[in-house]
């Protein structure tokens, strides 16, 4: 299955179409996705002119990203029905912003389906663009990484830059998969090797994941303490 969906279609045929259910949506954002950490918190900044990233919007934080002149929002965290996304569909629509579902894993090898895939995407999204996540720390670092990669040709040290403890992003954790994909590449980049010959000729996405070794206080962090995806 692609891991690009168009999100008005799915928005059209949700339960905002004829019931709304803005107190349970609410609940939803607030609570179970910890909306209410991101009150103040937005990790949000720019890559370039056309690329933004961040955590998780709320509905004002799309009204924000519309009144900056974003004219797509792309959601990493991939086709979901839960409040968080329902209230982020219906403020898209409201606030004039194209919503796209894109997914994206922050705890496995980046597979050559979703990097083909990041590649359509950032070839054909209209921008200015806002790329989110969750937190705005793994998969918006990922992809953030390639997009700076693969659309805009700099090198990987520049782009594994977007995968910072600044961001919030934790190498030590199960999350380090994502700087190991990278890691991976750069001996090969040295000697001349495209990104792509590369993806398609030697990375595999198994041999990487079985020789990553995360540490056990990091990954308490991660998953435990700050509830990352």
């Amino acid at each position: 299955m692609p891991p690009l969906q168009s999100a008005p279609d799915r928005f059209a045929g949700s339960e905002h179409k004829g019931v709304r259910r803005g107190v349970r949506d609410w609940t939803e954002l607030m609570l179970k996705d910890h909306g209410f950490l991101r009150l103040y918190w937005y990790n949000l900044h720019c890559i370039d002119e056309m690329m933004w990233r961040s955590n998780q919007p709320s509905p004002s934080r799309v009204k924000q990203a519309a009144e900056r002149g974003i004219k797509t929002i792309i959601n990493l965290r991939g086709p979901r029905d839960d409040g968080g996304w329902q209230l982020e569909a219906e403020a898209c629509v409201t606030y004039g912003v194209s919503l796209v579902d894109f997914t994206a894993r922050s705890r496995a090898a980046p597979t050559k389906e979703m990097i083909y895939g990041a590649r359509d995407l950032f070839a054909t999204v209209t921008g200015p663009s806002l790329m989110h996540c969750k937190s705005g720390a793994d998969r918006a670092g990922l992809m953030s990484a390639l997009y700076l990669l693969i659309h805009k040709e700099m090198p990987v040290a520049v782009a594994r830059e977007q995968l910072a403890f600044k961001y919030g992003h934790v190498k030590q954790a199960k999350t380090g998969l994502l700087d190991a994909f990278f890691d991976a590449y750069e001996p090969f980049e040295a000697k001349g090797m495209p990104f792509f010959d590369w993806l398609d000729n030697v990375y595999d996405p198994d041999i990487l994941q079985d020789s990553f070794m995360s540490r056990g206080w990091a990954n308490r962090l991660v998953d435990d303490i700050l509830r990352r995806e």
